[in-house]
């Protein structure tokens, strides 16, 4: 083998690593580029048929803690007693906890409350807190039906529990897809939001 031959014999070695990963690379970029985007949903707060009190006091609204995944920004869907599964191709617009604060806040402010709710950190300070946790937000395969289900606490300013309840509705929809789950989910959250303002305004 003339030196020529030998040069280009170790180029080939060195090459050949880099341009099979660079390949490589390309591919992956390319099938990323290829992936269809979520197709994306909001929750709306509701403008009327809400029955609220007048607040004498300030109300902070932090996130709802929930389990995984509703935790996330995926729409859930309930498959059996203990397994759970998420629509594809199909997401909410955020996370859902801060999403449901931010419905929870407009709705008091829909209410003609909006003195009387306020974000942790916005500098205000609360008479009551509240405590929240998101037991289902979901589509339930077997029945069809979307859930909703939320647990709620108002505190006074040194923690103590004033009173508590579980509220939760339903709404029919179609578990195979974004659009209309999403649809059915909103309803049913609307109806609990309802709920909820007319309940803790009359503890604030």
């Amino acid at each position: 083998m003339n030196r020529r031959s030998q040069v280009l014999s170790k180029m080939r070695s060195h090459l050949g690593p880099i341009l099979r990963n660079g390949t490589l690379g390309c591919a992956l970029l390319l099938a990323g580029c290829g992936a269809s985007p979520l197709a994306t949903f909001d929750l709306s707060a509701p403008t009327s048929g809400v029955k609220a009190r007048s607040a004498r006091g300030v109300l902070v609204i932090p996130e709802p803690t929930a389990p995984a995944p509703s935790d996330g920004d995926r729409i859930v869907v309930r498959t059996g007693p203990s397994s759970v599964a998420v629509i594809k191709g199909a997401q909410w617009t955020d996370r859902l906890p801060r999403l449901l604060q931010s419905r929870l806040i407009q709705t008091f402010e829909n209410a003609k409350l909006l003195r009387s709710v306020s974000r942790p950190g916005d500098g205000v300070t609360p008479d009551r807190a509240l405590a929240w946790e998101i037991r289902r937000f979901e589509m339930d395969a077997s029945t069809g039906q979307a859930v909703v289900e939320l647990s709620v606490k108002v505190l006074d300013s040194s923690g103590r529990v004033l009173g508590g309840q579980i509220f939760s509705a339903q709404a029919p929809g179609d578990a195979n897809q974004g659009d209309t789950a999403s649809l059915a989910l909103n309803a049913a959250s609307n109806d609990v939001l309802r709920q909820i303002v007319a309940w803790a305004s009359a503890r604030v």
